[in-house]
């Protein structure tokens, strides 16, 4: 299984290396990173990664799309959002950590789906899909195709429920385990909110 991970500049850190430590611990999976303009990507935190163009996406079976401060200029970006979107209608599933979800819901793909995001920027993520039915108590919510969670550490928790809905619950647990991880796994319930 293919997990491709879109990044762009100032993207959070723990939204996109939370749900890489959760995936890396399947034998199954490749990770691969993947961006729309620059090659080499750099966050706040001085993270720098070189990515690969997403014409060079082999298998389209998970996008991630993490969060952050990037995400505020990338919603006005139409030709970022108009991918974005092709990105996600090839990919079998899509995967959104705190404001990533507000880049997904831009493309219209969320439109009448239950979604989540970050409860400290909620208000700004809710302008950005006013057709989504925004799930303000959720740590992460599943529709169709689409796993969305809440704030930064949240993308832990749904990779794990990803991970519980199609490698099964031992699975979860025992990668959980490994990472010496407490999993918050009612999707339900952010105790954040």
């Amino acid at each position: 299984m293919n997990i491709n991970c879109l990044l762009f500049n100032d993207f959070e850190t723990l939204d996109l290396f939370g749900p890489v430590e959760v995936f890396g611990k399947i034998e199954e999976c490749c990770i691969n990173y993947f961006s729309i303009y620059d090659e080499k990507i750099q966050n706040k935190d001085n993270v720098q990664i070189i990515t690969r163009d997403i014409n060079e996406i082999e298998k389209h079976d998970v996008l991630i799309i993490p969060g952050g401060k990037g995400t505020r200029i990338l919603v006005n970006d139409d030709e970022f959002i108009q991918k974005l979107k092709t990105l996600v209608e090839k990919s079998s599933w899509c995967l959104t950590v705190c404001t990533g979800s507000a880049l997904l819901a831009r493309t219209g793909l969320l439109d009448c789906c239950e979604a989540t995001s970050n409860k400290m920027a909620f208000k700004w993520v809710e302008t950005n899909g006013k057709n989504v039915n925004w799930k303000y108590k959720a740590r992460w919510v599943v529709d169709k195709k689409y796993y969305t969670s809440s704030g930064i550490s949240a993308g832990i928790d749904m990779s794990l429920g990803f991970i519980c809905d199609h490698f099964g619950v031992n699975k979860a647990n025992e990668i959980a385990k490994r990472m010496e991880y407490k999993w918050n796994n009612n999707k339900d319930n952010d105790f954040f909110a």
